[in-house]
């Protein structure tokens, strides 16, 4: 019976550690997504949660500096300084007027992103004012 207790004691030991381990490493994986707008009325402990924010990089704003690059995102009317500080290298796609997402934490009324992802550029949409050949003009 002595040897049931321990392994049951044993076991729960287990269990609960696992669980808890289970449960930080959910909260601190969860990301919240905000608007340029939303972020800069959030307040209190809602500033210290990674969150992911979307926008258009604003033209002429991406400077390259030693382990950082700085760019402005711009949306709804309002606009957000980010320093890009991760390891992987930025998209190809990542240039001015493309659209990009990033993930990281606000500090200091700036946006310090540990990823960022852009969107495909528009060079596949018709250009504006275009048009586009139809059956009979392209058989003449």
């Amino acid at each position: 019976m002595k040897k049931q207790a321990k392994f049951v004691v044993g076991i729960s030991v287990i269990v609960v550690a696992l669980a808890c381990l289970a449960w930080l490493g959910y909260g601190e994986s969860k990301t919240y997504y905000h608007t340029i707008a939303e972020l800069q009325s959030l307040k209190g402990a809602e500033l210290t949660h990674r969150m992911r924010v979307g926008g258009t990089v604003a033209p002429g704003s991406i400077r390259h500096f030693t382990g950082r690059v700085d760019f402005v995102l711009e949306g709804e009317g309002k606009s957000l300084p980010v320093s890009y500080v991760g390891s992987d290298p930025l998209p190809d796609t990542f240039v001015d007027k493309s659209q990009a997402l990033v993930e990281g934490r606000p500090t200091d009324g700036r946006f310090v992103a540990e990823v960022v992802q852009a969107k495909c550029a528009s060079k596949y949409e018709a250009a504006p004012g275009g048009t586009v050949a139809t059956s009979s003009t392209a058989t003449k």
